[in-house]
């Protein structure tokens, strides 16, 4: 009709809405929301992939992005050819590529397959190359998107290394990640995106509890209707008390890596080699080989060692860490000497007095319950020489990292807690 106001056939949608904030050289941003919160609209607008409707953006450096999975590659490119492709793209040189491509490999780990083009990677190859290109350049602002939720636990654990190390040489970084563990240990700051709109900005452990908070109230409101489903599940999952084919599979492939593990020891250790750790095995309560285990089982950590030399006032240490990087426990048989010599315990054998001949064979055992949140764990395991019998004057005969790596899972029907680890923590309601 000739006057009449033009029918809308769309719904206005604005993606992001009056976001601005500053981010100074060298800090750790966190980014964090739920899907749809805008998140990724950011970054591609902060990578100037996206131009934004209004306003602008403002940065200062070379910039490293890892977006959407595969994202810069040319499937048809080998993943060899993609490396310079990338690195041009990105301001580098021939010869500045030729200088990091060792590093850019060792780090993607994907052997013969980088002669091959990337149409055929599987998700894990493609996101290890696109990461190993992306830090070995060492840019000055490096935005990761969540990318890695695709890489298998390992190949986590050595990225957030990778980035940590990035960080503590002046890197910019900002990192989106559903994951709340990694967005607090790799990040000082966070912004807490909800519907495009900034609902927090501050530390990352204020808006993670923001965050939090918000999850909460979406979950409560969904709970009359999922409350009677988990109930049927928990009593199906107690009556068959069997492992799903999901934790079979986890449970196998800690094992075969355990297996792989064992014979690059050499490859992560360092030392003056007066002795050396020749292996370290796991076991559970029934002295079975083991690499899963739930936070209510006993492990039994062995580490087998051989002196190449006379040596005396030896500990043998272990560290665990998780694969974010985050030391959660560190313990030696110089700790249970202190304990026994300052009474502490009653009695034991005071290991620091021993003796040890060149060539000599030796095991120490580790003995505990487990206690800790799910995740992917890394065993370090030690020899070092202590001039006195607590920590004082060391000399690191051998330090091998990820020497072991085991599992733990929750059966969350039957037995759950939230955190790195179980505090045995009870309660109950006071007259």
């Amino acid at each position: 009709m000739v006057g009449a106001a033009a029918k809308p056939y769309f719904r206005e949608f604005w993606a992001l809405k009056n976001v601005s904030f500053k981010v100074k050289k060298g800090e750790s941003v966190g980014i964090i929301g739920q899907n749809g919160s805008g998140k990724s609209t950011l970054l591609q607008i902060i990578c100037g992939t996206l131009n934004p409707t209004g306003g602008e953006v403002k940065t200062e450096g070379r910039i490293a992005a890892l977006l959407e999975l595969g994202s810069g590659f040319n499937p048809e490119f080998t993943g060899r050819e993609n490396i310079y492709m990338n690195g041009a793209v990105l301001g580098l040189s021939r010869k500045e590529i030729d200088s990091k491509i060792d590093d850019i490999l060792n780090f993607a780990d994907i052997g013969e397959f980088v002669e091959q083009p990337t149409k055929t990677y599987s998700s894990g190859m493609l996101v290890r190359l696109a990461f190993a290109v992306q830090v070995c350049i060492e840019p000055e602002i490096l935005i990761i998107d969540e990318a890695l939720a695709v890489g298998d636990a390992l190949f986590q654990k050595r990225c957030f290394e990778r980035m940590e190390k990035l960080r503590t040489n002046g890197t910019t970084l900002l990192f989106v990640s559903h994951d709340q563990e990694s967005v607090r240990t790799m990040t000082n700051q966070a912004v807490f995106l909800e519907h495009g709109v900034v609902k927090f900005a501050g530390t990352s452990a204020d808006a993670l509890l923001e965050y939090r908070k918000t999850l909460h109230e979406i979950e409560s409101a969904k709970l009359n209707q999922t409350a009677q489903a988990l109930k049927e599940k928990a009593q199906k999952n107690r009556a068959e008390q069997t492992p799903s084919k999901i934790e079979e599979d986890k449970i196998e492939k800690a094992e075969e890596s355990n297996k792989e593990f064992s014979q690059r020891l050499k490859s992560f250790s360092f030392g003056d080699l007066d002795a050396e750790v020749i292996d370290v095995e796991l076991f559970d309560s029934t002295d079975k080989p083991a690499s899963h285990f739930d936070p209510r089982d006993q492990v039994r950590i062995v580490v087998h060692c051989k002196a190449h030399a006379d040596l005396t006032h030896l500990n043998v240490g272990l560290r665990i860490r998780n694969k974010e990087g985050v030391k959660i426990y560190s313990w030696g048989t110089l700790n249970q000497d202190i304990s026994i010599r300052s009474g502490v315990l009653s009695e034991g054998e005071i290991f620091w007095d021993r003796s040890f001949r060149e060539g000599e064979d030796f095991k120490v055992e580790f003995i505990f319950t487990c206690g800790l949140g799910p995740n992917l764990y890394e065993i370090q395991a030690s020899i070092s020489e202590e001039g006195k019998p607590y920590y004082a004057e060391q000399r690191m005969i051998h330090w091998v990292d990820e020497a072991a790596f085991f599992t733990v899972t929750l059966e969350p029907q039957t037995y759950h807690f939230g955190g790195v680890v179980d505090m045995g923590m009870v309660s109950q309601l006071v007259n």
